[in-house]
């Protein structure tokens, strides 16, 4: 039975594409270089601000590297007035959380974009009172960001649960990793940023194309009529 659902944040519960495109396209420019391309943002999010930084800088001009360490000093300034840009809930990803309030299974949030961030989005979003807990990356305090299983292992042992009893949701190659990882059953989840394929090489326990299939799937397991 499942008594906690672990969500990724960017690309499973928000939208957040046009908030990251946004801040990568500012960052970029400060040195004359992208702007960045949709599909590229996709491909790039996913192990946190300093990849996408990496990733887009390599792929839009900067092979070598020569600004990064000043790109990600310009990325955190300009992401604190983009983080929340467009970012809105999927469609069907409140009536999930809801279910899982009904049934008194704990919502919480793993994520690997900057904790403040991470907080910002969420309020934003959904308020203050949707979600049991909410992590963003804490690489300072010691806990290793996603893929490692750091993350996950730590916020079951502070909710004291088994990790049988946790389900992890995310939408790309590291979530699914990390669920692994973690030894935790994982949904992965289509209408983020990655495709089903990249999804389905993991075998997680689900490939959701919606949230109410999380619903159904969840219904199947804890038996709820």
């Amino acid at each position: 039975m499942y008594k906690c659902c672990i969500f990724d944040l960017d690309g499973t519960l928000v939208n957040s594409i046009y908030a990251l495109k946004r801040s990568v396209d500012l960052t970029l420019g400060h040195f004359g270089l992208g702007p960045v391309s949709i599909k590229d943002t996709k491909q790039f999010v996913g192990d946190g601000y300093k990849k996408l930084v990496e990733r887009s800088l390599m792929a839009y001009g900067d092979k070598e590297l020569t600004h990064y360490k000043e790109a990600l000093d310009v990325y955190n300034e300009v992401f604190k007035d983009c983080c929340l840009y467009k970012v809105e809930a999927y469609e069907g990803i409140p009536e999930l959380l809801d279910f899982l309030k009904e049934h008194k299974i704990l919502a919480t949030v793993l994520s690997n974009k900057p904790h403040q961030r991470a907080l910002d989005n969420v309020a934003y979003v959904f308020g203050d009172n949707t979600f049991d807990k909410v992590y963003g990356e804490r690489e300072a305090q010691g806990i290793k960001k996603k893929p490692a299983p750091d993350g996950v292992v730590a916020l079951i042992e502070e909710l004291g649960l088994k990790k049988e009893e946790c389900l992890y949701l995310g939408d790309t190659d590291t979530d699914m990793k990390t669920g692994q990882a973690a030894q935790v059953d994982t949904v992965g989840v289509t209408w983020g940023f990655r495709p089903r394929e990249e999804l389905e090489a993991f075998t997680p326990k689900l490939v959701a194309d919606s949230p109410f299939q999380v619903i159904d799937y969840i219904k199947a397991v804890n038996h709820i009529e």
